[in-house]
């Protein structure tokens, strides 16, 4: 089971950027589909965006796109979260999650990070 460690969360800024990283265990990292996911209070976790193994495959939830950018370094085990443009609505704890097949439900995810919380003030 690949073990997932994110970091990179914080305060910031309405308009302002932040970098999530994770950090996955194993040797198979590269065989991974990654996928980044956010649950604010009172609510569901939502999906954010995903990536293939070989990065050459991304997805992305509406409300996001065009603001954050999905990528992953396979030679570091580590799969980034680019978000520029925040706004408060962004505010939540985004947990990245690994998936051997090319997914955008929770349910699929069989791995996941402890979470890592972004706040955006207005």
């Amino acid at each position: 089971q690949v073990q997932l460690v994110e970091s990179g969360g914080g305060l910031v800024q309405a308009g302002g950027s932040l970098r999530l990283s994770c950090a996955a265990s194993g040797r198979t990292f590269s065989r991974y589909t990654m996928a980044w996911f956010r649950q604010a209070p009172g609510k569901e976790r939502e999906f954010v965006a995903t990536i293939n193994g070989s990065g050459a495959g991304t997805y992305y939830a509406g409300s996001v796109k065009g603001r954050f950018t999905i990528s992953r370094d396979n030679a570091k085990n580590t799969v980034y979260l680019q978000m520029n443009s925040l706004k408060p609505e962004d505010t939540a704890v985004y947990y990245c999650a690994a998936n051997y097949v090319f997914a955008t439900t929770a349910a699929a995810f069989g791995a996941w990070g402890q979470g890592t919380q972004v706040t955006v003030s207005s």
